[in-house]
């Protein structure tokens, strides 16, 4: 049987929608080559540069970038076996929280425009990872001529809405999934795991901080501020899951929002539980008023650091940005490093098996 080694050194990927590098770090711990890295925002840059020196970031809107420029520069060739191309697009318009659908209209047929590359390169191997909204509408998202492309050009695939709490992630992230080949057998799909990660075994560990505050030893161990108002009402929400009913009736506390509206955006100045995974972490996870994101026991929202933790990176990972909803946007969007490991080692397995 060839060495599993080797048949990784085969392996080369792409990672189109790249944003910090999460898919980028769970392909390249498994050993797997990461050729590029494509993303149209200038803030990603240095993230990703810091963290995959030996992979080319492409600071580029793909629909402005020429089908046969990983030919031209990296030397990728057509009906390669080996190349696997990775496209996790933008995904605000077909989330069900998403608010401001104007401004993301024109992300919405981003999975057409990396269709164009998959049928241009035929690789071995696509992944796609976005919210479950994609498939609910895949006439206007584009799944289903994505799909038809697939079943045209012969390749196998599986696809998935998924809990990444049940592989390995600290949060309750929902996502749909897909994994395609044309190389042989049909793809292999990452196993659930019996235990699920909670937020105690990520982020208990780090030094207490106050809201507005920063750890002298882990830089990105920082919190937002917060009003004198939002500090009155975490400290009156009771620890380790409380919520904002705590306070519902402190006519100084209530928000004019919610009056009367107990059953609606429960989660909303919530803290979350130790015991438990997080909710999924959004591009706002660093503020109490976006979400259960109230820390279980100290007054204050998720420090970036945390923040970035339960979504499976590391410590020592480095994130750029001029502020913290920057960065804090590169944590949320990212794909769990833990998660884009499991399939690029599925990938890898199927690859050694057909070889």
């Amino acid at each position: 049987m060839p060495d599993s080694r080797s048949m990784k050194n085969n392996l080369t990927a792409i990672d189109f929608f790249c944003c910090g590098g999460g898919m980028t770090e769970g392909f390249e711990s498994t050993g797997i080559r990461v050729l590029a890295g494509i993303d149209i925002d200038p803030a990603c840059k240095e993230t990703y540069e810091k963290n995959h020196p030996n992979s080319k970031f492409i600071l580029k809107d793909i629909k402005k970038l020429p089908s046969n420029h990983f030919k031209n520069k990296f030397d990728v060739e057509k009906n390669d076996d080996g190349l696997i191309m990775i496209g996790c697009s933008p995904c605000q318009h077909w989330s069900k929280i998403n608010t401001e659908r104007g401004k993301s209209e024109k992300s919405k047929n981003l999975l057409l425009d990396f269709t164009r590359f998959v049928r241009y390169y035929k690789p071995g191997y696509i992944v796609i990872e976005n919210v479950p909204g994609i498939e609910s509408k895949p006439e206007e998202s584009g799944l289903k001529r994505f799909l038809n492309f697939l079943d045209k050009h012969g390749y196998k695939y599986k696809k998935q809405k998924i809990d990444m709490s049940k592989y390995g992630v600290p949060q309750k992230r929902v996502r749909f999934v897909l994994i395609a080949t044309r190389n042989g057998s049909d793809p292999l799909f990452p196993e659930n795991l019996k235990k699920c990660k909670t937020l105690k075994d990520y982020i208990k560990k780090l030094p207490q901080i106050n809201a507005g505050e920063k750890s002298n030893d882990l830089p990105l161990h920082r919190s937002a501020s917060i009003s004198e108002n939002n500090l009155k009402r975490l400290q009156k929400t009771p620890h380790n899951g409380g919520t904002r009913l705590a306070w519902k009736d402190d006519p100084d506390l209530q928000i004019n929002a919610y009056k009367d509206k107990d059953n609606i955006f429960k989660d909303v100045y919530g803290r979350m539980k130790w015991e438990e995974p997080a909710p999924t972490i959004t591009t706002r996870f660093n503020s109490i008023s976006n979400g259960r994101f109230g820390h279980p026991e100290q007054d204050r929202a998720l420090s970036l650091l945390e923040g970035a933790l339960l979504q499976t990176f590391s410590e020592k990972y480095y994130f750029s940005g001029n502020t913290d909803s920057v960065v804090a946007r590169q944590i949320g969007n990212a794909v769990p490093p833990i998660f884009a490991s499991q399939i690029a080692v599925k990938i890898a397995e199927h690859y050694q098996m057909v070889k």
